[in-house]
């Protein structure tokens, strides 16, 4: 009985200096700052800080920038943490080296093709890809709204598609590549050459092309998932899932390595991971959470995910260089 009394004790004056332990570091580590590619970040990171103390410098920029940039400085991290944007970017930053390895204990409920196993990146939420409509001008047109990606070759959109730019953004690499990936390399080009026909340039951000739509300077905008901002500041906009395949991918947190804020780093990985992160972040930016214990957020609950187009993301990753070369050698504008 007393051995197993001593063994309690001893247990509970571990969790007690475990606890004290992990206090102290984040006592010491109360500021982080974020490089971000995601909707409602300042909301989202204003409800990690209430619920852990540690206040957010962040930055928005797309992950292509963020990679270029990494590159540049030749691995000098530009933040503490790397939030959202395009998986095949953190595939090659892990690959540069460039990304520290941290499994967080939140991790374990993610699932296996939603994560690096080393560590490197987890996916925090699944992007989905849709077309952002300007239902007022459509009409005004007698244009149908387009319900496929087909659709989008069509004459009436000529000059009027509103796509970003595949070296920059992350949103418009998986569209590119999920493309080639439901076609096969050789058709899923000739498709993309007719489309980029109705695209006069591309946009710099992901966040750039629903704006654009919102706003009557474009028709169409290819667009990472919903905007209820914009429907909330009266645009006449309409969401339409491609029924011809709808382009997703795992949009990942990561820290960057030698992060001067280290603790409180992967304090916003473990949040942004758990259920209660999960909760805000569909909240805040309806997403389809990466964790099957959290719900869809209702906007999404009528999208059909059995048009998923299938993407190896690993693959993705791999063929960045050389699918980006094949672009700006043959439409970049």
């Amino acid at each position: 009985m007393k051995r197993n009394g001593f063994g309690r004790l001893a247990v509970l004056l571990a969790g007690v200096m475990a606890l004290f332990s992990a206090q102290t570091l984040l006592a010491a580590d109360t500021e982080l700052n974020v490089i971000a590619a995601y909707n409602a970040k300042q909301d989202i990171f204003d409800a990690f800080s209430k619920a852990t103390g540690i206040k957010v410098n962040q930055l928005d920029m797309s992950s292509g920038e963020v990679l270029a940039r990494m590159r540049a400085e030749k691995g000098r991290p530009l933040a503490d943490v790397w939030f959202g944007g395009g998986v095949d970017a953190f595939i090659a930053a892990k690959k540069d080296g460039l990304l520290e390895p941290y499994i967080s204990p939140q991790a374990a409920n993610i699932d296996a093709k939603y994560k690096d196993a080393e560590g490197c990146w987890t996916g925090i939420s699944l992007v989905t890809v849709d077309f952002v409509v300007n239902t007022q001008i459509l009409k005004e047109r007698g244009i149908p709204i387009p319900e496929t990606w087909e659709a989008l070759t069509a004459p009436a959109f000529k000059g009027e598609i509103s796509m970003s730019d595949p070296s920059i953004s992350g949103t418009a690499y998986f569209t590119l590549y999920s493309v080639l990936a439901a076609r096969g390399k050789e058709k899923g080009w000739e498709f993309f050459a007719k489309l980029a026909e109705n695209i006069p340039f591309y946009a710099k951000r992901g966040s750039e092309p629903p704006q654009r739509a919102a706003m009557g300077e474009a028709l169409v905008g290819l667009a990472p998932g919903l905007w209820p901002e914009l429907q909330a500041q009266g645009y006449p906009i309409q969401y339409v899932f491609p029924t011809d395949g709808i382009p997703w991918w795992p949009a990942p947190v990561a820290i960057f390595k030698d992060a001067e804020h280290m603790e409180a780093a992967k304090a916003l990985v473990d949040w942004a991971l758990s259920k209660e992160g999960q909760e805000v972040l569909k909240t805040k930016d309806p997403r389809f959470p990466i964790r099957a214990d959290v719900a869809p957020p209702e906007a999404l609950a009528g999208v059909d995910t059995a048009t998923f187009i299938p993407m190896d993301f690993l693959t993705a990753g791999a063929e960045r260089a050389e699918v980006l070369k094949t672009w700006q050698e043959r439409f970049a504008k």
